[in-house]
Order: C-alpha cells, then sequence, then structure tokens
C-alpha cells in the first residue's frame, strides 16, 4: 500500500493524529491541513493535487543538484546492496566515509583536511563546540571556554545548537541555554546601520561589537567566535565587505578560534565550494550538512583545521563524542556522487560567472522598485526581499510577520515556494537554475507583491 490509496483529507486527517512537525504551531497547522508534497522533478516540486510549484527555497537550502538525479538513487541503491550500515566506533571504518573525507580535504580551504561526521548542521555544530572547548582544556587553559555568537544567528535546534544560535523565541523555549555563550549584533545594516553611516564604517562597528564582547569577558576565557558567513535563516543578512576582514583580525589579535557555520553556505552557493573561499576568510572549522548530499540522504561534515586536529591527535586520548550514524556508508556513498555532480556540471563556476550575477541583476530590476520593497539584496544564488510600509522610512507593517507571510502565502498560491522571516522574504534556489528560470521567479514574486500590497493597505 502506497500513499496513493489514500486522499489528501485522510493523509492530513493521519499527519494531524501524529505527526509533530518542526517550527510549526501545530494547532494551527491542524485546523488548516497540510499540503502534501508528493514527488519533484528539476527545480520543481509537486503536490497531491498536481500543482506545480517552482522551488526557490532548494527544499531547505538543500538540493543544490535539483530533484530526480537517477545518479544519486543508484548510488545509494549500490551501496544499500553492498553494506546498508556499519560504524565508525571499535576501530572499524567504511571505504565510503573514507573516500568522502579525502574528496572534502581537497575541497575545502587549505589546512581544514579533518572529517568529523554527523546527519545535521545541529548536530556538527553541537561537534564543532564540543571540540573547540576541549581543544583549550588539552592546550592548559579549560577557562578559555566561551564562545560569541550574534543575535539571529541560526546555528540548528538542539540543545547546543539553539544556545549557539541567536534567535530569541527560540531561547525562551530552551528554560536552560548552554552557558558561557554571548551573543552580540549582527552586520545586518538594514535595520541598524546609523543615518549617514557608511556600509564600510557600519561592518567596521557590527566587527567591533565582537572585540567587545571579547575584552569585557577577558580574551583568556574567550574559545571562539562563531558565525555564518552570510546569516541565512535569521533572513539572508549579507555584511558589508569591511566585516569578515576585521573579525578576523580581531580573533587573530586575542588567540579566539574562528568557527564558520556553512551548512547553507557550502557546497557552491556563493560561487566557490565555500563561502569561506568566496570571502578569504580562514577559519578553524567549517560546519556543513544539507547540500553535501544535496538532501538526498541526511549527513553533515565538520571540517577541522590542524591547530585544532593536531592538538586532539597528539595530546587528546580517546575523544568521548560521536553519533551512531557517524559516517553513515549510504550518505557517504551519495554525498560523494553528488560532488561528482556538481564538478561534472560546473555548477560552482556557473553560480560565481553566469547564474548569481545574472540572479542579482534580475531581481534588483524587477523589484526593488516595487511599492512595498524596501531592500533588495544578494549573495551567489541568495536572496532577501525586505517587505515595508514605506519605502523611505523603512516602517514594517503592523504586526511582525503578518506582511512577509501575505507574501509567501501569494507567492506559493502563483506557484513559487517562497520563506518568510519575520518580514524578510529570502530565496535559495537549486544550483541548477537558468537565466529563464530565474526570469520566471521573478515574475511570480512581484505577482505577489502586488496582491500581497493590496491585501495589506486595506
Amino acid at each position: 500500500m502506497t500513499y496513493k490509496n489514500f486522499s489528501l483529507k485522510q493523509l492530513q486527517d493521519i499527519d494531524a493524529a501524529h505527526h509533530l512537525h518542526p517550527f510549526t504551531d501545530h494547532k494551527d497547522l491542524r485546523a488548516a491541513g497540510s499540503r502534501m508534497i508528493v514527488r519533484a522533478q528539476g527545480s520543481f516540486v509537486y503536490d497531491s493535487e498536481g500543482q506545480e510549484i517552482l522551488d526557490g527555497m532548494a527544499g531547505l537550502w538543500c538540493v543544490n543538484v535539483g530533484y530526480g538525479r537517477q545518479e544519486l538513487a543508484e548510488a545509494a541503491y549500490e551501496q544499500m546492496k553492498e553494506l546498508p550500515y556499519y560504524n565508525s566506533f571499535f576501530r572499524c571504518s567504511t571505504p565510503t566515509p573514507v573516500l568522502l573525507a579525502e574528496k572534502l580535504a581537497r575541497i575545502a580551504p587549505a589546512g581544514l583536511d579533518q572529517v568529523f561526521y554527523g546527519s545535521s548542521g545541529s548536530e556538527a555544530n553541537d561537534t564543532a563546540l564540543r571540540l573547540v572547548r576541549h581543544y583549550w582544556a588539552l592546550e592548559g587553559k579549560p577557562k578559555k571556554n566561551r564562545i560569541i555568537s550574534r543575535n539571529w544567528a541560526y546555528h540548528g535546534s538542539t540543545i547546543a545548537g539553539a544556545s549557539l544560535g541567536g534567535m530569541s523565541a527560540m531561547h525562551d523555549q530552551l528554560h536552560g541555554a548552554v552557558p558561557n555563550i554571548i551573543h552580540v549584533m549582527p552586520p545586518y545594516s538594514f535595520e541598524l546601520k546609523l543615518p549617514g553611516e557608511s556600509e564600510h564604517d557600519f561592518g567596521l562597528r557590527a566587527a567591533k561589537a565582537v572585540e567587545d564582547a571579547i575584552l569585557e569577558a577577558g580574551p583568556e576565557n574567550v574559545a571562539a567566535f562563531i558565525g555564518e558567513p552570510v546569516m541565512g535563516a535569521g533572513g539572508v543578512k549579507i555584511p558589508p565587505e569591511s566585516y569578515w576582514p576585521e573579525i578576523q583580525r580581531i580573533c587573530r589579535k586575542y588567540d579566539v578560534l574562528l568557527m564558520l557555520d556553512e551548512v547553507i553556505t557550502g557546497y557552491g552557493r556563493t560561487g566557490e565550494w565555500f563561502a569561506a573561499q568566496t570571502l578569504g576568510i580562514e577559519p578553524d572549522t567549517i560546519t556543513t550538512a544539507k547540500a553535501l548530499t544535496s538532501g538526498y540522504q541526511p549527513l553533515s561534515a565538520l571540517l577541522v583545521g590542524q591547530r585544532i586536529s593536531s592538538t586532539l591527535v597528539d595530546k587528546g586520548g580517546e575523544f568521548f563524542h560521536g553519533y551512531t550514524y557517524s559516517g553513515h556508508p549510504v550518505a557517504c556513498a551519495v554525498a560523494l556522487k553528488n560532488l561528482e555532480i556538481i564538478e561534472k556540471e560546473g555548477l560552482v563556476d556557473r553560480v560565481r560567472e553566469e547564474t548569481g550575477p545574472y540572479f542579482r541583476k534580475a531581481l534588483t530590476e524587477a523589484l526593488a522598485s516595487h511599492g512595498i520593497v524596501g531592500e533588495v539584496r544578494t549573495f551567489g544564488l541568495m536572496g532577501a526581499i525586505e517587505i515595508v510600509k514605506d519605502k523611505e522610512s523603512r516602517e514594517r507593517f503592523e504586526g511582525e510577520g503578518v506582511a512577509g507571510v501575505t507574501v509567501r502565502d501569494h507567492a506559493i498560491a502563483n506557484g513559487l515556494m517562497l520563506r518568510a522571516v519575520g518580514d524578510t522574504m529570502i530565496l535559495s534556489p537549486p544550483l541548477i537554475w537558468a537565466k529563464e528560470t530565474i526570469d520566471m521567479a521573478c515574475e511570480r514574486i512581484a505577482r505577489a507583491l502586488t496582491l500581497a500590497e493590496s491585501d495589506l493597505r486595506k
């Protein structure tokens, strides 16, 4: 028996009876009923009622090579037939995580040549937190354990991930976060830049917030700074060019490790394999997941630099950390094939040289002048559209997030999957989008904005 034996109403009733969704108001969802996505191909997903929807979010920031890739299904199938699972404990390994680690070491920024596997970005950030604190303890500085992060950052949904992140709503539901994590202002110039302040100066001021936090805590107590190169789930907040060089200078000055969260930006989205390469950042760790397998299997890989790894190997003894599915052979087989596809089709270069620049031009020309758009910004194949009531003053519509949800719902009704973060609309499409696909998305967003404006100004 398959889902095709059930009506939409039957599936919705079963969903409501038993399924707790992530990041969901369950009472609201169960009253409305879930949309059932039942198949996908290329850049489109299809619901149970036959509606075709252009996927502007690559699933959830992850389906970089698009849907329906037979090669990835075959890679999983062949590995399942040969060895569906074995663990990496007890001095054992399997071939696919070994070969994937070698591949990741080749494409990663110089010096990040060690890999620790998990199943999600949340797990990878948990690992990074433990590893960084353990590193300083092994170096004889156990009090150097504070982590500086940023407001509106997203680093996962586990207790450690949510604590590292800067989402206040998530903190409120923790009822006790992981201690010794400090949050400072993010580089979000649309809302935080002062009147008359240049982008350059704002970037330096946002970086100085990190330095101030280090000095307040005492450099001898600060282990690391963690940040997304571009803040993704917080609303595609793109830092000024002055920001990351200054962050790196500050971290080096005070001997603070630099942890990059590239769960969203990794594997081609910015026009390089990693945003660290795009932005010239030299981190000590990089957290990756999502596009590592294009979402076809759950897998994360924490890339670890030589400074940390050499201490862990030489001084650490047993590292009491790991997961049942660390280095899952099927997930790693899919990742190897996925990276092969990205290379073979030149998707990274394509984002940098063709679709990324066109994406910026098309979105700006089609949407920036719209009556409720306060700003359009892009970075590689990531984009954000700020929804405002007044373009000049940047005043928002009443009811936080109401405008964003209104635009989102009109976009989906018009065949484009678009996400709202508060009143910021965000895009993160599959890397296979062509210029024609970008034009289609712009037309559908423009239509959704016009319909939303009519609703919001009533």
